[in-house]
């Protein structure tokens, strides 16, 4: 059943038959009907033929609809249920029924829209929890995802030619500037890129990876967001870097303004592979401008009734892809202070807005301890982890990640306490040693508004308590060459100062 002859079924797929006697509500995509009535979705592949995909055979959707189920099923198992025929019974059809098949469905179990991430983005929903966990959901799917043999450059390079010829094609809708700009800029972050990307590729980064990451593809169940609806129709287009992949998702963020939450995410996930993949963010740049460039090409050719909110918006991601391509030196930012000073609170405010997007990495003590342990971040360590080989430990982990991360001219922002001069002057000693921009910042409070906050602590990374905090102000006296913040002050005054001794660009 194909054309013409597939109305039959969408008739019967949108009348109240099949869905328990409920009048279902009809989504129509560009390859795809989906139904939804009660707590059921079911979804029709398109009887459609487009250049990248030909759905007009009835067996060919069939296999379509099955791939799906297989690729999104382990991630979401509480969404992709089955396939199931529409079968004939005389003059009727039937769902799921004994019958010859006269077209294929894919049952899912439907969730609400407003979980959607795309529906929180826009109400302002998107926490900070949130996109730490969305961030670390995506580093496991990643590590599960199957590795795929390929040329990692020719692969990106591949896609550079495909939007140079659409651009070509596009002025009317882009202008001359903007697409001349990428190119050239993209080219040019290529070219510097390229033997990384093989590398990876090399080292099994390449990977059947999602290949659709964007906010509207992920939902919000049972308190943790869920992956759903990754690309199935081809598998060149679904194999790719894992960052690449990850790179959708944090441009989607970064081109609706959301920057913090896209620093966030790119955190958690960088931290969930524990420093392995830090090398590969001088690949960034390139990944992020050619995801925007993608989607930029995409909302021409998919084009709609207001042609002006159409440029507008394609002409957006391309501003996107070329603020990403910008040459932005990295820096390095060290956050000290005794325990309960606000470290953590403060650098995840400033981190946005440090550098190149989606801003500064930001390294805790805290965590890289509990990582060097092998432990969760919430769980507690004793006391006797806390000695000072371990310290040394911890600081030369995080000297060694800002060394690596600095390299490939992202911005690092390292928050720690800081307590002995050595460590202090060694955060200095590696900004040096790179010719990159230093600023230290120390944050001051009061004794008894220290012990306050640890003591108030819940679910925190840090191990620090009153008793600590007391212990580290017998032995601080503070760096005379760092900037002093009154950490004493709301969250809002401390980053507005901090901001102001860390100069323009640094506002997230």
């Amino acid at each position: 059943m194909s054309g013409n002859r597939q109305d039959e079924v969408i008739t019967f797929l949108g009348s109240p038959a099949p869905h328990g006697g409920a009048e279902p509500d009809h989504v129509e995509t560009h390859g795809a009907h989906v139904f939804l009535a009660g707590d059921t979705a079911l979804k029709v592949k398109k009887a459609v033929h487009f250049d990248y995909l030909d759905y007009t055979g009835l067996e060919t959707r069939e296999t379509m609809l099955r791939r799906e189920l297989e690729l999104n099923r382990p991630a979401a198992p509480q969404i992709y249920r089955d396939v199931v025929p529409v079968t004939r019974d005389g003059d009727d059809l039937v769902l799921d029924g004994d019958g010859e098949p006269v077209e294929w469905v894919l049952r899912m179990q439907r969730f609400p829209k407003e979980n959607e991430l795309s529906e929180l983005a826009a109400r302002g929903a998107l926490t900070d929890d949130l996109a730490d966990s969305l961030g670390h959901e995506i580093a496991a799917y990643h590590d599960t995802a199957p590795r795929r043999e390929g040329n990692g450059a020719a692969r990106i390079e591949a896609i550079l030619d495909e939007l140079d010829t659409a651009f070509a094609e596009m002025q009317g809708a882009l202008g001359p500037d903007r697409p001349a700009a990428f190119s050239r800029r993209a080219r040019a972050a290529f070219d510097r890129a390229a033997p990384l990307l093989d590398t990876r590729a090399t080292d099994g980064q390449l990977r059947r990876c999602h290949g659709d990451l964007h906010l509207r593809n992920l939902v919000l169940i049972d308190g943790r967001p869920v992956l759903f609806d990754a690309l199935e129709f081809d598998e060149e287009l679904g194999t790719c870097d894992v960052l690449y992949d990850l790179a959708f998702l944090v441009m989607d963020l970064l081109n609706r303004g959301l920057s913090r939450p896209a620093n966030i995410v790119l955190n958690a996930w960088l931290y969930a592979h524990e420093g392995r993949q830090d090398a590969g963010l001088a690949a960034l740049p390139l990944f992020l401008a050619l995801r925007a460039g993608i989607r930029a090409m995409v909302t021409v050719q998919a084009g709609g009734g207001d042609a002006q909110r159409v440029r507008d918006e394609a002409q957006g991601y391309l501003d996107t892809a070329l603020q990403a391509l910008q040459e932005t030196g990295p820096r390095l930012v060290a956050v000290g202070g005794l325990s309960g000073t606000g470290k953590s609170t403060l650098a995840r405010q400033l981190a946005p807005g440090i550098g190149r997007p989606p801003g500064a990495v930001h390294l805790r003590s805290d965590l890289e301890r509990k990582a060097l342990a092998g432990v969760a971040p919430s769980d507690p360590l004793p006391k006797d982890s806390y000695t000072g080989a371990a310290a040394r430990a911890v600081y030369t982990r995080l000297s060694d990640r800002a060394r690596y991360l600095l390299a490939t001219g992202q911005s690092v922002l390292l928050d720690a306490t800081f307590l002995s001069p050595d460590e202090r002057h060694g955060a200095a000693r590696l900004a040096q040693d790179l010719s990159v921009p230093f600023t230290g910042l120390w944050l001051d409070a009061p004794l008894d508004t220290l012990t306050r906050r640890v003591t108030a602590r819940r679910g925190d990374a840090s191990d620090a308590d009153a008793e600590v905090v007391r212990a580290q102000t017998e032995k601080e006296t503070g760096p005379v060459d760092w900037h002093r913040i009154d950490a004493s002050r709301g969250i809002e005054e401390m980053t507005q100062a901090a901001q102001g001794l860390l100069g323009p660009g640094s506002k997230s």
